[in-house]
């Protein structure tokens, strides 16, 4: 896929990953579904299948959560190089996404919660700070939920992917109500995916 970006478009994602950086409560993660909506749907910045398989080599590999917005900056970077054989333009056009949208990501949230979080200690006995965590919850679980439509509705909603919403459903359920590690069931399902079941 190739892409123009002007100096326009890489300031629009860097302050577009800015504003997502303020609604990322509960994690980046839970901002995936305006994400895919601005990169890939608007802007047409990111293929549904590299926005999809970023999301999940990110969540596969170890270390922090947030890796998945290295991967969309470092994927828009390629794609306006014009593909890995672009060669050096490749890496660093690459290398410029990931450093715009891990700033992007990072800078507002981590700059808040820093300021919050001291607020919220000095106050924690205070009415309204107990009286947000508590309400916080439940928009944490609906912005997970509605990530977890976008991932799994972009193989597909026909009734023809029965296993895989089947699968979607089960997962949920297993990790709702059991403690059972989320490596097994990563496992599980690379294998279901391996054997061609879903």
């Amino acid at each position: 896929m190739t892409i123009t970006m002007t100096p326009n478009d890489w300031l629009d994602l860097f302050t577009h990953f800015m504003s997502l950086s303020l609604l990322s409560i509960g994690g980046a993660i839970t901002t995936a579904p305006d994400m895919h909506r601005y990169l890939v749907d608007q802007r047409h910045w990111l293929t549904d299948a590299q926005f999809t398989s970023g999301i999940a080599l990110a969540q596969a590999a170890p270390g922090p959560n947030v890796l998945f917005i290295a991967l969309m900056g470092w994927n828009i970077g390629i794609n306006a190089a014009g593909g890995m054989g672009a060669g050096w333009a490749a890496a660093g056009l690459g290398g410029l996404g990931v450093l715009l949208a891990m700033l992007g990501i990072l800078l507002p949230s981590t700059t808040l919660t820093f300021a919050a979080a001291r607020w919220g200690h000095k106050n924690r006995e205070l009415r309204a700070v107990r009286a947000f965590k508590q309400g916080m919850a439940p928009i944490v679980i609906a912005l997970l939920a509605a990530t977890g439509w976008i991932l799994a509705a972009s193989h597909g909603t026909s009734l023809d992917h029965w296993p895989l919403w089947l699968l979607t459903v089960v997962v949920t359920v297993l990790v709702w109500r059991t403690r059972i590690h989320m490596l097994w069931l990563l496992g599980a399902g690379a294998l279901l995916g391996a054997l061609g079941w879903v």
